[in-house]
């Protein structure tokens, strides 16, 4: 029978075990939802748990917590023996996918003009100018990844936790649909930068109800070009 202080041992031995294998699981889980979203994994991609242990160099304990994980965060799809693919988001899905996230942009637009610093303002203009940067370019991909910062700058100044989750979830949803049409309609860039520019304008000055309609309608226009985006994808195909 272990002495007291030989359970003490194995009990810390457990525990570090466990923070080991919960530390592991989340750095898999960030890293597969990065590879996701910025389209290195493809839509629609079998997972495969022991190809992406031995990627990352860890065992399969973690890998498949960080499969669980991204299944509730709407990324991957666990098909009973079949196994886990990177979700597929159809243009019905998107729709309503748009009309939540038009509903959270709002609410943060509106927090954001009450509680948004200084700092915060100056990094989204510099973001802005970014964006003017890129309007002659239309480089879809580098465009891409200032919108996502953009966004996630106006999340953080709205100081809402519960706010920020539901937010991140809608956004990878829709980023699966969103990074595969964005090429598609490269040359509407510069009307989007507008409307961040405005919406910049809006939070810096306080104004909270433009800042939450700005925010509305820009999320819905975006889901105006997309559709035709995809129209022009379709004719461009005699589809």
């Amino acid at each position: 029978m272990p002495t007291p202080a030989e359970s003490s041992k194995h009990a810390a031995a457990a525990a570090i075990d466990l923070l080991r294998e919960n530390s592991l699981a989340m750095l898999a889980q960030r890293e597969l939802e990065r590879r996701i979203v910025a389209g290195e994994i493809a839509v629609g991609a079998k997972l495969n748990e022991v190809d992406i242990a031995n990627a990352l160099g860890v065992s399969r304990g973690p890998v498949r917590e960080a499969f669980r994980a991204l299944d509730q965060a709407g990324l991957v799809r666990v098909e009973k023996n079949r196994g886990v693919f990177v979700r597929q988001v159809s243009l019905e899905e998107a729709n309503e996918i748009y009309e939540v996230r038009a509903a959270l942009e709002g609410l943060i637009g509106r927090l954001a003009a009450q509680r948004i610093a200084a700092d915060e303002i100056e990094q989204l203009r510099a973001i802005v100018k970014k964006m003017l940067a890129l309007d002659k370019s239309r480089k879809a991909e580098a465009y891409f990844a200032l919108n996502v910062e953009f966004h996630d700058v106006l999340v953080r100044a709205a100081r809402n936790g519960a706010l920020a989750t539901h937010y991140r979830r809608v956004v990878n949803e829709l980023d699966l649909y969103r990074r595969e049409t964005l090429l598609r309609g490269s040359e509407n860039i510069p009307l989007s930068t507008r409307e961040h520019e405005a919406i910049v304008n809006a939070v810096a000055k306080g104004d909270e109800k433009l800042a939450e309609r700005l925010l509305t309608e820009h999320v819905l226009r975006s889901r105006e070009r997309l559709h035709g985006a995809l129209a022009k994808s379709r004719s461009v195909r005699g589809e």
